[in-house]
This record gives C-alpha cells, sequence and structure tokens, in this order.
C-alpha cells in the first residue's frame, strides 16, 4: 500500500512538472515572430496595436473567456440552418473597359472582376474556418465552385485569422494561376508556410498591379492571430484597389468600427464605386449591435457614408456561424438601418453566386449627412428590429 502511494504520488509529481512546463514552454511554441522591422504609430516593435484605441483584446460581449465559449456553445442562441442552397455562379472570363461584375463567394470573399482584372479578396474555401479542420462549418457552399473560377490575377488578404486567410486555397490558386497576392505587414511570413509568396506593405504603402491599377493598404481596426500567444504579430488592413476609370474598389477585410476615420483615408484615394464591407459576426450578446473587432450594420452603414460610395455589398454572414445573431439578421438589420438613414448610394446584400453588375461612379460622391449613432438606434427602436435576435 505505501509502495501504491509512493508511486500515486510520484506521478502526481510528474503531472504538476509537466504541466508548469507547459504553461512556460507552450505559449512560446505557438509564439510566432513573422515580422521585424522599426517601431510606428502601431507597431512596438514587437506586436503591432490599434492606434485610435484598443478595444479588441477582450472577449467580445465582456466578462471573461470561459463565459464566452460557453454562450458560442450554449443551445439558446437563434437557430442556424444545417445547410443553405446555393445557386452557384459562372462569371465569365474576363471583363474587359469600365464594365464591372462582383461575385460573392462566401463569408468575405468576392470576386470583383473590372478592367480585364480578376480581383479576388480573402479566399477561402475550407469546409470549416479553424486549425486541423476544427472550427465553424460552412453551411453555404461556395457561390462559385473552385474550377469555374477564372484565371485570378491579385488577391488581398486583409488578415491571418483562419475564416480570411485560407493557405490550402491559397496554395491551391498560386499552383493554378500565378496570381499577385497583397497583404499586409507580416502576414506573407504565413502565407509562406504553405509556399506561396506574397507583396506586403505598411499601411499607406502602395503595390503597383500595372499602369493606372494599385493597391493602397489602408488602416481598419481589427487584431491578428492564428494561435492564442502569437496576437498582433502581423498587420490588419483593409484595401483600396485604384482603377483607371469609373471608381475605386474598397475592401475593408475584417474590422470593427474604431474611431472610423479609416474609411475617410480611403475615400481621399479617389471616389468608390463599390464598397465591400462586413455586416455579421457583431452580436455576441442579445441585442448587442456592435464589438470592438466586427462591425454591424449599425456601423457599416455609417462606414459606407464616410466612403462616398456609389454601391456596397455586405459580406461576413450567412456563410460560418461565428456569433450569436441569427442566420439572416444581418441583411434584414442592414435594410432597416439604410431605411433610416436615407443615404444615397445602394448598400444591400447579393445572392451567393450571383453575378452582379456595379454601375460606374458619376462626377460626384453620394455621401450624405451624418446620422449619429445613437438617432439611429433610435430610429431603429421598432417592434421589427427588436423581433430580430
Amino acid at each position: 500500500m505505501i509502495a501504491l502511494f509512493r508511486w500515486l504520488g510520484t506521478g502526481l509529481l510528474w503531472l504538476v512538472i509537466a504541466a508548469l512546463l507547459a504553461v512556460t514552454i507552450v505559449p512560446r511554441f505557438l509564439d510566432r515572430l513573422y515580422y521585424d522591422g522599426p517601431e510606428s504609430g502601431h507597431y512596438d516593435g514587437a506586436r503591432f496595436f490599434n492606434p485610435d484605441g484598443e478595444d479588441t483584446a477582450a472577449p467580445p460581449g465582456g466578462g471573461g473567456r470561459a463565459g464566452f465559449f460557453t454562450r458560442m456553445l450554449t443551445d439558446d442562441r437563434p437557430p442556424w440552418p444545417d445547410r443553405v442552397d446555393v445557386q452557384q455562379g459562372k462569371p465569365p472570363a474576363r471583363v474587359a473597359g469600365e464594365a464591372m461584375l462582383a461575385t460573392w463567394i462566401g463569408h468575405a470573399t468576392v470576386l470583383v472582376q473590372t478592367q480585364g482584372l480578376n480581383i479576388l479578396t480573402d479566399p477561402i474555401y475550407a469546409d470549416t474556418a479553424g486549425p486541423f479542420g476544427v472550427g465553424p462549418a460552412r453551411v453555404a457552399v461556395p457561390g462559385v465552385a473552385f474550377d469555374d473560377l477564372p484565371r485570378i490575377d491579385l488577391i488581398v488578404v486583409s488578415h491571418n485569422h483562419y475564416d480570411h486567410m485560407d493557405l490550402a486555397t491559397l496554395k491551391r490558386l498560386w499552383d493554378r494561376d500565378r496570381p499577385l497576392i497583397v497583404t499586409s505587414l507580416g502576414n506573407d511570413s504565413v502565407i509562406g508556410q504553405a509556399g506561396v509568396p506574397a507583396r506586403t506593405a505598411d499601411w499607406g504603402g502602395r503595390v503597383t498591379v500595372r499602369p493606372g491599377v494599385e493597391v493602397i493598404v489602408n488602416r481598419n481596426h481589427h487584431w491578428g492571430s492564428r494561435w492564442f500567444a502569437d496576437r498582433n504579430r502581423a498587420l490588419w488592413s483593409s484595401f483600396v484597389v485604384t482603377l483607371p476609370s469609373g471608381g475605386n474598389l474598397f475592401f475593408a477585410g475584417d474590422t470593427g468600427f474604431g474611431d472610423g476615420n479609416w474609411a475617410n483615408e480611403a475615400a481621399r484615394h479617389g471616389p468608390v464605386r463599390l464598397a465591400i464591407l462586413p455586416i455579421g459576426a457583431f452580436r455576441f450578446t442579445p441585442g448587442q449591435m456592435g464589438t470592438g473587432s466586427h462591425i454591424g450594420p449599425v456601423d457599416a452603414v455609417e462606414i459606407f457614408r464616410r466612403l462616398g460610395a456609389g454601391r456596397g455589398i455586405g459580406i461576413h454572414w450567412g456563410t460560418y456561424r461565428l456569433s450569436y445573431e441569427g442566420y439572416d439578421t444581418p441583411p434584414k438589420l442592414l435594410a432597416a438601418a439604410m431605411a433610416c438613414t436615407r443615404q444615397p448610394g445602394q448598400f444591400d446584400t447579393i445572392a451567393l453566386g450571383a453575378v452582379t453588375p456595379i454601375a460606374a461612379m458619376g462626377a460626384a460622391t453620394p455621401g450624405g449627412p451624418a446620422m449619429s449613432r445613437d438617432a439611429l438606434l433610435r430610429c431603429l427602436d421598432t417592434p421589427a428590429v427588436r423581433a430580430l435576435r
């Protein structure tokens, strides 16, 4: 009996030692140094940060991480469909001149065709959004089958979260098409793990695609990580793609509102013909209208106004379940918010796979007068909106 207790005590001691070693070693092992460069207004020499204030570190909805994951796993969330019917589209090989077509493939992946270029945003074809095939499952097949994608010339990657940086998809596209991949600082290190080269720039930097077409890496408000310990080792961004006529393309990536001035900065590069803006994963507690990490429709309509865009497409909803809100709450709330603001321009959603023409910009940008967030929330305080979960 004494020998048994001695054996159990020795085993327990080794378990404690292993646990202590794991606490000290594993986080360092999971950490990665993706970027090493001079300090700046958003880089402290080790990690990037939001210069307009940091509100992305705490779990969405407040409280601790245990409570956050408990909420995400409970059954009181509004039900989502297990599968959504999708009429997959077949975009043309090219779109010449000033004409523009946009096709929502799913989540933050949009194919934009104009000026003979095929542009893809944050391409993800994975069945799950997470490491090792673990994570939220896709409820809608891609709006365009991979083999029906035209040859891709340009890819922009906003940051390194798994639902935006899908290394397997990037590898397939690189092997097939050899596109130019543009991202922000440090993300080339992650993409390079798949054997895929990428061009990087800091906020405000430019990458020339061809004469008259540039990718401008623009500020937004978010964070990055592939693991728990490598937080903010790589930068996050939005993008402006300047075009020779008809107005520019803006892709917000994944973003909270922050100071919102990143939208004004993007608009200074010229009229925005098409703004691709996230509207989902904004509700992590009942009634919540946005988080530090994600804008919902309430804030997205203000970003659209600041951009002065002619056309907006709402994305980042209805593909992977990442949050609390119901499946179709984002587009319904977006429609209500646009009705409240009465701003010019068209900002709505498009069906998965629908090859959608985008009108060229006129001489003036729409914009419109600002409506305070409080005033907008009062306008939205209706039975129909309160019924949205």
